[in-house]
C-alpha cells in the first residue's frame, strides 16, 4: 500500500459522503458504485456479481464504509449527484441523448469520476459519445505514473490484462479536467469481468485478485481526487 496517500483518503472519507457540489440532496447520500443504465441497446447491466464483489473488496481493504449493494441510475435522475463514481459496462451501443450529454459533463465538473469498462463492443460507441461530451478533450494514456495506478496497490505496468480478445494489450485512457482524472476507461482488460464471482469465468486466483486491487484503486482515487490536489 502506498502509505503516503493511507491518512490522506482516510481524512477524506467523510467528505466523500456529501453530494456533488451544486447538486440537490434527494435523501441521506451513499458511499457506493453508481451502475449507469443507459439507452442504445447495450447490455448495461452486464456481469451482476462485479460490482458486489468490488465493494466487498472495499470494505476489507480500506477504511471507507461502502453500501453492500450497487445503485443504478441514469444520467437524468436526480439522485445521480449523490454517487461520487459511475461505472458503465456492456458489449453492444450505447447513446446518449443531448442532454444526457449536458448532465454528463456537468456530473464530472463537479467531482463525479466516470469508469467505462469496455466489456468487449462498447469500444466504438463509447468513443463516439465521449467525443460528444468532450469534443476539445481526446481520450489519452493515464501515465503510468499516476495515483490510480499506486494509490493503494502498485501496478507499475499499469492496468492488468484479465480476458484475452483480440490480443490487443490493456490499455487505460483518461479525460483531465485540470490535474484531475474524471473518465478513466478501461480497454481490452475486462475488468468487470475479473470482478465477477471466480465460478463465473474459473478465473486463476491472481488474475482476479488483480482485477480486485485495480477497481480498489478507481474508487479511492475517485472518492479522494475530489476534495484533495
Amino acid at each position: 500500500m502506498n502509505v503516503g496517500w493511507v491518512h490522506r483518503y482516510r481524512a477524506v472519507a467523510l467528505a466523500a459522503l456529501l453530494p456533488l457540489a451544486g447538486g440537490a440532496r434527494t435523501a441521506a447520500p451513499t458511499l457506493t458504485i453508481a451502475r449507469l443504465q443507459y439507452d442504445g441497446g447495450g447490455d448495461w447491466y452486464a456481469n451482476p456479481s462485479s460490482l458486489p464483489n468490488l465493494l466487498a473488496a472495499i470494505r476489507q481493504r480500506t477504511s471507507l464504509q461502502v453500501d453492500r449493494t450497487e445503485a443504478r441510475v441514469t444520467l437524468m435522475d436526480d439522485k445521480l449527484w449523490d454517487y461520487p463514481f459511475i461505472h458503465v459496462t456492456g458489449h453492444g451501443n450505447i447513446h446518449f441523448s443531448d442532454a444526457e450529454i449536458a448532465r454528463l459533463r456537468e456530473y464530472l465538473a463537479r467531482g463525479g469520476f466516470l469508469h467505462v469498462d469496455d466489456n468487449y463492443g462498447l469500444d466504438e460507441s463509447f468513443r463516439r459519445e465521449i467525443a460528444r461530451v468532450y469534443p476539445e478533450r481526446p481520450l489519452v494514456d493515464v501515465p503510468l505514473s499516476h495515483p490510480i495506478y499506486h494509490i493503494v496497490y502498485d501496478f507499475p505496468k499499469g492496468i492488468p490484462k484479465i480476458h484475452e480478445h483480440d490480443g490487443l494489450p490493456a490499455r487505460g485512457f483518461g479525460i483531465f479536467l485540470g490535474d484531475r482524472l474524471a473518465v478513466y476507461y478501461s480497454f481490452s482488460s475486462d475488468l468487470g469481468n475479473g470482478w465477477e464471482d471466480t465460478a463465473t469465468y474459473h478465473d486463476p486466483p491472481a488474475l482476479h485478485e488483480a482485477a480486485l486491487r485495480m477497481g480498489v484503486n478507481l474508487f479511492v482515487y475517485a472518492v479522494t481526487s475530489r476534495t484533495l490536489p
